[in-house]
């Protein structure tokens, strides 16, 4: 047996070594270290020869003013957006986070695959919530990824308060990347906001009420020109410019400012900043189809398994998913193949595990769209491991849909106007189509998508529009298998949360 002892660097990073006794010990660790790395033993399943990083959050209300309002915000350790994590592809991330808010809190992981560990996800179908007062230690494994990413709180529209913040997962130094090392890297956090406080939005939802149209566009949690980026001169003339973010198909068009300035710029930004973007969806569709993987260039691939030979597999089922809009006992909901989703009192993946009655059933929504009326239910969707499968997203609406998986990474084939059909096939990209893990839906519009069923687990499959997925507009695709082995998935986390009809029960001996 191979004896072990963690080493940690900077306060963050740690490596396990092989020691000649039974001893575990720190070398050069912060108190922080020395007990998160003590926690990792007891509890974790993590790649033992992979880099150790470890993060101490706390989750606290407090004032910000992205709009130039006051408003009660979220803020991690402080920060509005929080702070940024930097990883390398097969680190093992170590976040303990405490709950300082006055009601249960979760984060999740939007992009991280969380390979055969759905436990650690952050979405209620999975995770019990964070506790007020008490903290929970998430264990990740950034397996197999590089790219950037972000996470945010995934409870109780507390999204609409904050708690965001930005994820980079860089390729490992021996595999070389097709591009020269870049002089610089940022994160650019986009995305809509409003005045009202996030508790003031809920109840909103919370009566069948639609929300209204957005105060604004932050970019990093800032207002207009409220952000702005440092670099070296390029090939411009040293001056200051805008960074302009404008919304898509929106009746009106919300527009916000940055600033990109130059070290030695000479002069601030003036002057309007460029016009809208189109409004044509053709257009925008000829640009989505136009962004292609490069075969041809070296590094790393979306799958080092070789499955990016994807359009030579033959897909083992479709699935047809449409959104939609209506009301429900005179409430406004949104529904997935007209089932309106209901978050049960005890997380999927826990039911699943402890094999607890009644809190779903298996294919309570259909692989296809019938037509029918809205009604609610907890919509799970089984699908067998190791399946090739087809999803088309169908949007009969006349605004743009964003959808996303998580847990995987899909390759995206197609999307074009009009109804899908069979036919529609034949012009889907079979050789280098773009491997993500968000998509859109332009209006009136459908996008199909392939994916290897290869990660088991209980996956959310949602829109990003928060106020549709707060209101129904997601479900659960539940990859099973029988066996039991680790090799396709690991056992619930030692430290996990047990909460609803949950409560009471064990996880694992120690």
């Amino acid at each position: 047996m191979i004896r072990s002892r963690l080493l940690c660097k900077d306060n963050d990073i740690c490596y396990r070594v092989p020691v000649g006794n039974n001893a575990a010990k720190l070398s050069g660790t912060s108190a922080v270290c020395t007990l998160l790395c003590v926690a990792v033993s007891l509890f974790a399943i993590v790649g033992a020869d992979d880099p150790y990083r470890f993060f101490n959050w706390n989750v606290t209300y407090g004032d910000i003013y992205p709009l130039g309002v006051r408003q009660r915000g979220i803020l991690i350790n402080g920060q509005f957006p929080g702070p940024d994590i930097h990883s390398v592809t097969n680190d093992n991330l170590i976040i303990n986070v405490f709950n300082s808010l006055d009601e249960p809190f979760l984060l999740s992981w939007n992009g991280i695959q969380n390979r055969r560990n759905s436990f650690e996800d952050g979405v209620y179908g999975t995770t019990c919530p964070i506790p007020p007062g008490r903290n929970f230690t998430y264990i990740l494994q950034v397996k197999d990824q590089i790219g950037s990413f972000y996470y945010f709180p995934s409870l109780g529209f507390h999204k609409a308060a904050g708690g965001f913040g930005g994820i980079r997962i860089l390729s490992r130094p021996q595999i070389p990347v097709p591009f020269p090392d870049p002089d610089g890297d940022y994160t650019i956090l986009v995305g809509d906001w409003y005045k009202s406080n996030h508790t003031a939005l809920r109840a909103h939802l919370d009566r069948g009420k639609k929300l209204p149209f957005p105060d604004g566009i932050l970019i990093n949690g800032r207002g207009p020109n409220g952000y702005a980026l440092t670099v070296e001169q390029a090939d411009q003339p040293g001056l200051d410019y805008y960074i302009v973010v404008s919304s898509r198909f929106t009746t009106p068009i919300l527009t916000t400012t940055g600033v990109l300035h130059y070290s030695n710029s000479a002069g601030r930004v003036s002057g309007p900043p460029p016009g809208g973007p189109t409004i044509q969806i053709d257009w925008s569709l000829n640009q989505a189809r136009s962004i292609r993987t490069n075969l041809t260039a070296s590094g790393p691939r979306p799958n080092p398994q070789g499955s990016y030979h994807y359009g030579m597999i033959n897909t083992t089922r479709t699935i047809r998913l449409a959104s939609s809009a209506g009301q429900v006992n005179g409430k406004q909901r949104y529904a997935v193949n007209s089932v309106s989703f209901v978050a049960p009192d005890t997380p999927l993946k826990l039911a699943d595990y402890f094999k607890i009655q009644g809190v779903f059933r298996e294919n309570s929504i259909s692989d296809k769209p019938y037509g029918g009326g809205i009604y609610l239910d907890t919509s799970v969707l089984t699908v067998d491991y190791r399946a090739f499968v087809e999803i088309v997203f169908e949007n009969n609406e006349n605004i743009v849909q964003s959808w996303h998986l998580n847990g995987y990474s899909f390759f995206v084939v197609g999307m074009d106007g009009g109804q899908w059909t069979t036919n529609s096939r034949n012009q889907y990209n079979l050789r280098d189509a773009v491997a993500r893990c968000t998509t859109q839906v332009y209006p009136k519009s459908w996008t199909a998508i392939y994916v290897p069923l290869d990660n088991v687990g209980m996956w959310n499959i949602r829109s990003e529009f928060w106020a549709r997925q707060y209101l129904g507009q997601q479900l659960y695709l539940r990859v099973y298998t029988t066996s039991t082995s680790l090799r396709d998935e690991f056992p619930i986390p030692k430290n996990a949360l047990l909460c609803g009809k949950a409560s009471g029960r064990s996880t694992r001996p120690l």
